[in-house]
């Protein structure tokens, strides 16, 4: 495998973690009411646990309010019985028809809390940022063990992937900040 596909495939795991990390961040609950704060939740339909979106119509009218609207009318107690049971701490309300979910505002406490999570989920990121600069390192060097590689391509190439580490390792602590100015936000 030439050098430019290790890279590539460096980065392409690389962008993977970074996702995944800004995915976690999105589903975090703050003090505004967003369809993301739900994506995590399952539901089951028919006995397969589901994802909320593919059962029902979300929406955020205002900052304080989620509504869901089950495609179908007996899907409404699974829905509320999955977010009661979710961590986040919300207590659905229904009509039989549609369910709302007030977003209450923080607890300062809470906000705290909520922001530990963001930097476990951040440094768990980084982590896995920093393992496939590993794995990749690790490649490099046994091509050059194994003479497909020279010495000056395989320090290029090091710093190649280093410098992509510290790009997505970046990237990560930015979509904290921004995350941990939302949560801290009153």
């Amino acid at each position: 495998m030439p050098i430019k596909q290790h890279i590539a495939d460096a980065k392409q795991r690389m962008d993977a973690a970074l996702e995944t990390v800004r995915r976690e961040l999105a589903t975090m609950r703050t003090g505004r009411a967003t369809v993301a704060l739900l994506d995590g939740i399952r539901v089951d339909y028919y006995g397969n646990p589901t994802p909320l979106n593919q059962v029902a119509n979300l929406s955020a009218p205002d900052p304080t309010l989620v509504t869901i609207q089950p495609w179908e009318p007996n899907m409404v107690a699974p829905i509320e019985k999955a977010i009661r049971s979710s961590d986040l701490d919300l207590n659905p309300q229904n009509d039989g028809k549609l369910i709302r979910v007030p977003v209450p505002p923080l607890t300062e406490e809470r906000r705290k809390t909520l922001v530990k999570h963001a930097h476990k989920m951040a440094e768990d990121g980084r982590v896995a940022v920093r393992n496939v600069r590993r794995d990749a390192n690790d490649r490099l060097k046994k091509l050059l063990k194994e003479h497909e590689l020279g010495e000056d391509d395989e320090k290029h190439a090091i710093s190649e992937v280093q410098k992509l580490t510290d790009l997505h390792i970046e990237k990560i602590t930015e979509a904290l900040k921004k995350k941990e100015s939302e949560i801290l936000a009153v």
